[in-house]
């Protein structure tokens, strides 16, 4: 018996983790794909999250070598942190199914980059799925699993922010019992010494030739019918602008987008006059489609950037390359009114330090009026930035250099930077403030690994203490204060610890005001 109801993409994906027996969903919180885990906990399913992607994707990878099924969640900037053991994976794979979603964010709604992650399926040789709603996300994720399982590969689960955060009707399989877990020793399949993993590598070519063929019987694919004048090929949420802005047209919608069913998509494109290929970001289907000699049209250098909707998809099939109407000015993001980062913010500005930034909403305090940060790369780097410009800038200014980091960071990238300071330390040492308000505050205030509270908010028995691990690295001097209730000493110790040759931490510790509630509510109901 199906049941139906109305679900977003990330809902859906949690309700077949669930029905298609998931054993543990694994990730770090980033949007567009937060509510992915955070819904799976709260309908039954178990669910933690990890210090960073890296650690979600090990943790996931075993579960998946003792034949369980994981599911393995993150934003498209996360892949890049879970590069090292995703590339290795994919070559000796694992016995139970292992689904890595990444949730790309096409025009930067919260993000440093639109870096388009199809591009990591090719790289690694990794099969892809992209589904176009809530329902293929239900359906494709159950698929993904057996897919992984039946062919022993990770496989790449690609959505974007619309079908994230979209909703349409879904009906909903029964649900499975979770099978019973095992481990196969088997160090031939599951080392990559050079000696194994030349042979895993042939096995991947030849699985990634087994779903080639997998593709081409259509189980991913939607053609629609129409004119037989303007053929778009076209994957993931494009698909329902193209069906808007071309009701005319024929489709040929690629669900399985790596690898490609380069027949069904050739017989295709023989079969119009015109064949536009209509995809947001890069023109990943473009180039591939090109090269297999399939006579295609791409899009204008204009419609990479940003996400597409009904008119621009218009436009494009028009060739219409008059410029684009820029959206209505916004009301720009800032730090919440009573946030306390705001105090440590106006601190350093009025010292006129050098602020290497970081990833979170301490990012903000780059805006007016508070202006007050100076770089911000990826997460992790403010502290390893500001050791850079430490070790070249004349001291002048390498006293003014200060490294900003928050805590749900410091836990995900920055403990590495820490050694780097101590091990490596500049000769006027530095200063590295921790902007501590007890959440992941920028993604939906969810938990780490310092907070005390696991991902459905119980109560965590081991809370990891910044300052004492801080301490146990070998930093000279450790100092925890309310920026908020002690400016004054915050503003003297910030001076003392500039002027110092010693390698310094400061935590500026005080809730996030949106989650003050909520913690002493959690706190209250252990």
């Amino acid at each position: 018996m199906s049941q139906k109801l109305l679900a977003s993409g990330n809902e859906a994906m949690a309700m077949a983790a669930l029905d298609c027996g998931v054993h543990l969903g694994v990730g770090y919180p980033g949007t567009p794909s937060s509510e992915i885990l955070e819904t799976f906990s709260e309908i039954g399913g178990c669910a933690q999250w990890a210090p960073n992607e890296k650690c979600a994707l090990e943790v996931g990878i075993g579960v998946a070598f003792a034949n369980g099924r994981s599911l393995v969640t993150m934003k498209h900037v996360g892949l890049n942190v879970a590069a090292d053991p995703f590339f290795t994976i994919a070559y000796s794979g694992t016995p139970g199914g292992l689904v890595v979603v990444s949730a790309d964010d096409p025009g930067m709604a919260s993000s440093q980059n639109e870096q388009d992650n199809r591009r990591y399926a090719i790289a690694a040789g990794v099969p892809m799925l992209e589904p176009a709603d809530s329902q293929e996300c239900y359906d494709f994720l159950i698929r993904a699993f057996e897919i992984s399982e039946k062919f022993r590969r990770p496989v790449l689960f690609r959505v974007t922010t619309r079908i994230c955060h979209s909703k349409c009707v879904l009906a909903r399989r029964s649900k499975s019992d979770l099978r019973a877990t095992h481990f196969d020793k088997d160090p031939q399949s599951n080392v990559m010494i050079p000696a194994f993993a030349r042979i895993a590598h042939r096995k991947l070519r030849t699985a990634l030739h087994e779903l080639e063929g997998l593709n081409e019987k259509g189980e991913f694919t939607k053609t629609i019918r129409k004119s037989n004048d303007l053929g778009v090929i076209t994957s993931g949420i494009s698909f329902q602008h193209v069906r808007d802005a071309a009701p005319d047209a024929s489709i040929l919608k690629i669900g399985m987008t790596y690898p490609l069913p380069l027949k069904t998509a050739r017989h295709f494109a023989e079969s119009v006059k015109r064949c536009v290929v209509v995809e947001e970001g890069d023109p990943v289907l473009e180039d591939a489609l090109k090269a297999a000699g399939i006579k295609v049209e791409g899009k204008a250098e204009m419609f990479r950037f940003g996400e597409l909707n009904v008119k621009r998809v218009s436009k494009l099939l028009a060739d219409d390359l008059t410029p684009e109407t820029p959206p209505a000015p916004g009301k720009p993001p800032q730090l919440c009114v009573g946030c306390p980062h705001r105090k440590a913010y106006e601190v350093l500005r009025d010292m006129n330090c050098i602020v290497s930034g970081d990833i979170g909403c301490y990012t903000l305090g780059v805006l007016p009026p508070l202006s007050a940060v100076d770089t911000c790369v990826c997460m992790g780097a403010s502290i390893t930035v500001g050791l850079g410009m430490r070790k070249v800038l004349p001291e002048i200014q390498a006293r003014r250099i200060v490294s900003v980091i928050g805590d749900s960071t410091f836990m995900h990238t920055g403990i590495n930077g820490i050694v780097e300071m101590v091990y490596n330390r500049p000769a006027t040492g530095h200063v590295v403030l921790i902007l501590d308000n007890s959440t992941t505050a920028m993604t939906g205030l969810q938990e780490h690994p310092g907070t005390g509270r696991f991902l459905d908010h119980t109560s965590c028995p081991t809370p990891v203490s910044i300052e004492n691990t801080v301490r146990g690295i070998g930093v000279d001097n450790v100092d925890v204060i309310d920026a908020v209730l002690d400016t004054d000493k915050f503003t003297e110790l910030l001076k003392q610890r500039l002027a110092s040759n010693d390698t310094s931490v400061i935590i500026c510790r005080r809730p996030c005001i949106l989650a003050a509630v909520k913690i002493k509510s959690y706190e209250e109901n252990k």
